[in-house]
This record gives structure tokens, C-alpha cells and sequence, in this order.
């Protein structure tokens, strides 16, 4: 086991490059399966998931060679099963989107239940309420979803919920199914797009990623190709909300700045600078308190639930009282539990959270409950004059490509510690 140690207090200085998109590249992985041949992925991010889903694709038959640092190789020509083995599935959520394309290149497929963070119910019944409508059948068995279909045809489907997962399943599942799809009340964020275009460089026929409705025409085959993955849009946010809350200055590259209007906005309404350019955008932190703010969380163009914990721990520096209201998942805010170990004041009922603004947090041993709550406890200890202790970093290195190198690179005092094994024993009792 591992963990992180920090020293904060510093301001965060200089400029940091950003990764490729997770929440892309966990789906556009998988979606090389349907073609058939041979695939070449520019910008993608060397991070936990992604090396979890390189074995379920080398597991299924695929071979899989990394031709440079950030540049994937994939031939999928070689796949010789339809099963995801159940240890690598289960170990993320990402894996369901196997299911979509191998019931689109091969008429069936079989993924275990899905993994991931603990964020509260997820369940994958509009994702199934899809492949029905194409005509597959499903089923589940010893903790695996089984889907078959023996004439996938394309169908007129409207989601009851918003769900990115189920968006981009359909679309996977419904490019090689014959005749029409049109996907209605569809999520819309970036990477629905980025994959939309992943699919149309290997032959696919999609129109509307991006808006209310996906039309798709089913074709009867697809092809490899060249694709770059689009910047991580998250990351960027984490690290525009770090040079604020470390009262620092950081100029953030290779990003979209149209995709982080929402943190953006906010970041200017509590009163830090954010100077926008073609590629990049520079965040300069303020002395003295913020401004307080309302933040809802909401499916695209609103405000990412992924980036609310790291506004969290901003918020914590604020003037009065600012409330968050989740509008996505149940269990968002455990990380508030973690920060007032630390010294915040946030009361937390439900999906809404109370941030009382303090002079300062203190340094604490603090524990990542999932991804982005450990991305706002790395924020949070920077931002803390003495040495704290972030543990489950698991979490945080799903996520993150080289955090440490990045903050470091910034000024940041951040080290990553083997835990002993007696050390564990006795935090375990």
C-alpha cells in the first residue's frame, strides 16, 4: 500500500500540460473492438483504469503495444472470445462498455457487473432498455451481464434518465445494427462527442453527438484508424481550482477552454483571474477570503459533479456560507467528512452541503473515499501549512497521469510513501 505525504502552505506556480481525457479514453478503448483491425490512439492517459482495460483487451485476444508514452497501438482483428474475464471487469466501471460493442461485432457478449467508485445507486437498466430495443435479449448470471442478439436493428429510444453510460452504449451497440437509431434525452458532455468521432473515423454513421438527439445508420462494417483524445477537462478543473485555493498562479496547457466554461465562471464569480487562450488558460489566485458561492451540480452544460469536491475545498476559504447541491449521485460528499478532520466546517443532509467559510484548515491523516474526493484531499493539504497524510491513493491514480511529477513540477511538496506492512495492521485495527 502506498500513500501520499504533503507539506503545504506553498503557493502553486508555473505551468502544467494535460493529460488526455479518462472519461474518453475508457470508452474509446473498448470501442476499437468493433473494428476489426487495427487502431493507433494518440493522447491517452497511462492511468490505472486504462492499464486495467489494455489487460481486459489483451485477456479478450486483442493485441496491444504502446508506441510511444501517450500513443496505443490496438489490433482487435485477433479477439477470439466475447467474455470479460470477471476479475478485470469487476475492477472498474469503464468495463460495461465491452458489452455494447461486442453485441454489435459479434451478436453477444458477457461483462461482469460494474466496478468503480462507490458514489451510490448505478444502476445500468437504461443501458439494457437499449440493446432490448435493438432486439437483444439479457440476462444475468453469477454477477455477469449476458447480452445476445441474433438481428440487431437499429430502434427509436428514449432514455428516462440522462446517463452518459447508457448514452454511449447505445451508440456502440447501434453503429453496426441494421437500418436507423435515434437516441433521445441523451447526455451531451465532451467526451459523448469525442467518442461519437471516434466512431466516424472507423466508418461508423453518427450525427447529433452533442445535442438532444443521436441519429445513427448502421453500416455493415468498420475499419482501424488514427484518433487523438481530446484533454481532460477534469483534470484541467482540479488543477484551475488548486492554483486558487494555494493562492497561486498557474498557467494550464493543451486543454479545450469552451469545455471548462462552467468552472471557469464560478472560479471568476468567488474572485480569482482566469485568462483564457486557444489552448490554454491561466488561473491566479487572491489574497484574502473568496467570495462565497451556489453550486448545483447538473448533467452538461452544467456545472461537472466530477470537479464539485475540489470546489468544496475552496469553498472552504470563503466568506459566510456556500452550498453545493448534488444532482447527480447520492454519495458525493463523503470527502466533507474528511476535510472537517482538518478543520472545515461543512454539514452535509442529504445531497446538499453546508460550507461555513474557516481562516485555515490544519494538516491530518485523511483517507480518498473514491477518485475525486482523493483529487480534493491532495487540493485541500496543499493549501495546509505542516505535513499531512493522504491514504487510498488507489482511487487518485485512476485518474490522474503522473500527479505527483505535475505538482511537484509546480512548486508543490508532495512525496509517495510506501506504507509499511505493520503500519497497515495496526490503522486496519
Amino acid at each position: 500500500m502506498e500513500k501520499y505525504v504533503i507539506s503545504g502552505g506553498k503557493p502553486l506556480r508555473g505551468e502544467v500540460t494535460i493529460s488526455g481525457f479518462k472519461n474518453a479514453a475508457v470508452a474509446i478503448l473498448p470501442a476499437t473492438v468493433l473494428a476489426n483491425d487495427v487502431c493507433v490512439l494518440e493522447n491517452v492517459p497511462d492511468i490505472s483504469d486504462i492499464r486495467a482495460e489494455i489487460a481486459i483487451l489483451e485477456e479478450l485476444g486483442a493485441r496491444v503495444k504502446w508506441l510511444a508514452p501517450t500513443v496505443l497501438e490496438i489490433d482487435t482483428s485477433t479477439i477470439n472470445t466475447t467474455e470479460v474475464p470477471l476479475e478485470l471487469g469487476k475492477k472498474m466501471r469503464a468495463s460495461y462498455y465491452f458489452l455494447g460493442c461486442m453485441l454489435s461485432r459479434f451478436g453477444e457478449g458477457s461483462v461482469p457487473m460494474p466496478g468503480g467508485c462507490n458514489l451510490g445507486a448505478r444502476p445500468i437498466d437504461q443501458h439494457l432498455k437499449a440493446f432490448t430495443a435493438f432486439g437483444a435479449e439479457h440476462s444475468i448470471d453469477y454477477a455477469m451481464v449476458n447480452v445476445k442478439s441474433d438481428n440487431l436493428h437499429g430502434a427509436h429510444v428514449f432514455f428516462d434518465t440522462i446517463s452518459v453510460g447508457a448514452t454511449i452504449n447505445a451508440m456502440l451497440a447501434a453503429v453496426m445494427a441494421e437500418g436507423t437509431t435515434i437516441l433521445e434525452n441523451v447526455a451531451k458532455e465532451p467526451h459523448i462527442v469525442d467518442v461519437a468521432n471516434f466512431l466516424n473515423i472507423m466508418g461508423a454513421n453518427v450525427r447529433g453527438a452533442g445535442t438532444d438527439v443521436i441519429k445513427i445508420h448502421g453500416v455493415k462494417r468498420m475499419h482501424g484508424g488514427l484518433y487523438s483524445i481530446i484533454p481532460d477537462q477534469i483534470e484541467a478543473g482540479t488543477f484551475m481550482v488548486a492554483a486558487a485555493a494555494s493562492r497561486g498562479d498557474i498557467t494550464i496547457k493543451n486543454v479545450i477552454p469552451k469545455h471548462l466554461e462552467p468552472i471557469t465562471s464560478k472560479l471568476r464569480v468567488i474572485g480569482a483571474t482566469v485568462e483564457e487562450f486557444d489552448d490554454s488558460v491561466r488561473v491566479i489566485g487572491r489574497e484574502g477570503k473568496y467570495n462565497n458561492t451556489n453550486i448545483k451540480t447538473m448533467p452538461h452544460p452544467g456545472f461537472p459533479t466530477d470537479l464539485q469536491p475540489v470546489m468544496g475545498v475552496l469553498l472552504c476559504f470563503a466568506k459566510g456560507t456556500s452550498i453545493i447541491s448534488e444532482g447527480i449521485w447520492d454519495n458525493r460528499f463523503k470527502y466533507c467528512d474528511e476535510l472537517n478532520k482538518m478543520g472545515a466546517s461543512i454539514q452535509v443532509e442529504g445531497r446538499v452541503a453546508v460550507f461555513e467559510g474557516v481562516e485555515a484548515l490544519r494538516p491530518a491523516p485523511v483517507s480518498a473515499t473514491d477518485l475525486r474526493a482523493g483529487a480534493a484531499l491532495i487540493v485541500a493539504a496543499l493549501c495546509t501549512e505542516g505535513q499531512s497524510e493522504v491514504y487510498e491513493i488507489k482511487h487518485v491514480e485512476r485518474g490522474y497521469v503522473d500527479i505527483v511529477k505535475k505538482i511537484r513540477a509546480l512548486g508543490g511538496d508532495i512525496q509517495k510513501v510506501v506504507i509499511p506492512e505493520e503500519a497497515e495492521l495496526k490503522k486496519a485495527y
